[in-house]
């Protein structure tokens, strides 16, 4: 009888740990910043790097500069070929009723040989939910295949689908999560106290 208690004992130790590590995964696949499964991370340094980024306020410049001088990466920045309206609520609407008819509009410019580059982060800001319409005309541009794609977003409130629906853009690239930076200013303003997050996402995707 005391063999049997101590082997249930056990038994009820082990389904327990696994019930806190199955809850500990869930945590993990529903965190607003993560956008591919943890796993170990392969070392990205001397990597040829491009950062391509939109932005409209300047959230979006100001964190996709900032990493691409840290990295040593070349810019790329995605532009409408027709400028967005200059005034936030005008802008609004012109984005939401792009979205809604899923267009794709034309933008300014190509990166000149797509092929040398091993690492592309996409950084945009959420607009409607996702990513602006234009950032998807670029990545629609390139064969992207192969290529380690990291998406990056600022918001006033969250991700909201943005990051996965870059991944999901590119199906046959190799991904590393995505981050979102939240901020309530516009212009740049407030960026700089949001590097050392940054800092941190690099390391934590092989930089």
């Amino acid at each position: 009888m005391k063999i049997f208690t101590t082997m249930a004992a056990m038994l009820l130790t082990v389904v327990g740990l696994s019930a806190c590590t199955a809850k500990a995964k869930q945590v993990n696949n529903e965190s607003g910043e993560s956008t591919t499964e943890k796993k170990e991370v392969m070392d990205l340094k001397g990597k040829k790097v491009l950062v391509a980024y939109f932005s409209w306020s300047g959230n979006t410049k100001y964190a996709a500069q900032y990493i691409a001088k840290k990295l040593g990466a070349d810019e790329f920045e995605i532009i409408r070929e027709k400028p967005y309206p200059t005034e936030y609520t005008p802008c609004t609407e012109d984005a939401k009723a792009e979205k809604e008819a899923g267009e794709r509009p034309a933008i300014k410019g190509k990166v000149e040989d797509m092929a040398q580059y091993d690492v592309v982060f996409v950084c945009v800001p959420v607009w409607w939910y996702t990513a602006p319409m234009p950032v998807y005309t670029f990545l629609e541009q390139y064969d992207l295949k192969g290529k380690t794609i990291i998406p990056f977003c600022t918001a006033y409130s969250g991700p909201s689908s943005t990051l996965k629906d870059i991944v999901k853009a590119t199906p046959n690239s190799d991904h590393r999560d995505g981050i979102c930076i939240v901020t309530k200013e516009m212009g740049g303003q407030g960026m700089e106290s949001k590097t050392a997050k940054i800092d941190k996402w690099l390391g934590e995707i092989g930089f």
